[in-house]
């Protein structure tokens, strides 16, 4: 019974994915929860450029070389990430075990680590286009905008 029990704890510790977040201020405001799954990944910073966001909290992960993979490490980082009040995870690095560290654990018995580290990002919503100039000659000339498009009106205003 004893021997199950601590055989059940080993098992259940080695898969684990540690996480660790710095929040980038702490003084800004707090975002709701967001749901693991409702996490999006970010792989390139120009995925962001049509969004308005805020870069919430640097989140560090590490788990054993051995018994944890990436999906669970990108996993571990959104569940966090969630908690946060962020609703996106930007440019995830997962640092594998080199071949000579895996060898040398082997060897000498010791455990490898996987380490990543993402900036977890709260998407507000889409860029918001600037708006279209209106000046004292556009209305003199009875120029008005829409959709960005400046049009001749009905008549020149005085």
């Amino acid at each position: 019974m004893i021997w199950a029990r601590l055989i059940l704890i080993t098992i259940a510790a080695a898969g684990c994915v540690t996480t660790r977040a710095t929040m980038i201020d702490p003084s800004a405001p707090r975002f709701a929860r967001v749901p693991p799954d409702s996490v999006r990944i970010f792989t390139d910073q120009t995925e962001l450029d049509t969004l308005e966001y805020v870069r919430v909290a640097i989140i560090e992960a590490s788990g054993s070389g051995e018994y944890t993979n990436q999906t669970e490490m990108l996993e571990a980082m959104r569940r966090k990430a969630g908690e946060l009040g962020a609703n996106g995870v930007l440019l995830p690095r997962i640092e594998e075990p080199s071949a000579g560290a895996k060898v040398a654990a082997a060897v000498f018995g010791t455990g490898t680590q996987r380490k990543g580290n993402v900036i977890a990002v709260r998407v507000l919503g889409p860029k918001k286009k600037p708006a279209p100039p209106h000046s004292r000659l556009a209305r003199f000339l009875g120029l008005r905008y829409e959709r960005g498009v400046a049009e001749l009106g009905a008549g020149a205003s005085s």
